[in-house]
């Protein structure tokens, strides 16, 4: 089993689809084993997404991610990083398969729903940002 991190983000949290995407994490074999709504501060959000301060968009990513709420969670799961991934879709909901969180529930490139770690490596360090070891369920 894996675990990884996702976060459903401000555009999808303030439409009231919070239920409906961790359905669908579940509907394809993540159970979230942790979980809460957080309002990111401006530091937390530059600390989180600190790999990307010298992108252009660092500046309009972190305003955005401290708008409103988002909801943190541990998803557990086989191949979790990778399946997790498959069901968020492509960056880019134009893109993003149909079914899929983004093609479904995204606005645009930039408000697109909800992130994903990327590597069991990135996981890892992602979860520990947001939750410490006993906030996760463990069977």
């Amino acid at each position: 089993m894996e675990r990884t991190l996702s976060i459903i983000k401000p555009d999808a949290v303030e439409r009231n689809f919070v239920g409906k995407i961790i359905g669908k994490f579940e509907e394809n074999g993540l159970r979230p084993v942790a979980i809460r709504m957080v309002h990111l501060s401006q530091s937390d959000a530059e600390g989180f997404y600190a790999v990307h301060k010298e992108r252009p968009f660092f500046g309009s990513l972190v305003s955005f991610m401290t708008r409103s709420p988002v909801v943190v969670m541990v998803l557990e799961g086989e191949d979790a990083v990778k399946r997790n991934r498959e069901v968020m879709g492509a960056t880019n909901p134009e893109e993003a398969a149909d079914g899929t969180i983004r093609k479904e529930f995204a606005k645009n490139i930039e408000e697109n729903s909800v992130h994903g770690s990327d590597s069991l490596e990135n996981a890892a360090i992602e979860i520990a940002y947001f939750f410490s070891a006993t906030e996760v369920y463990n069977r």
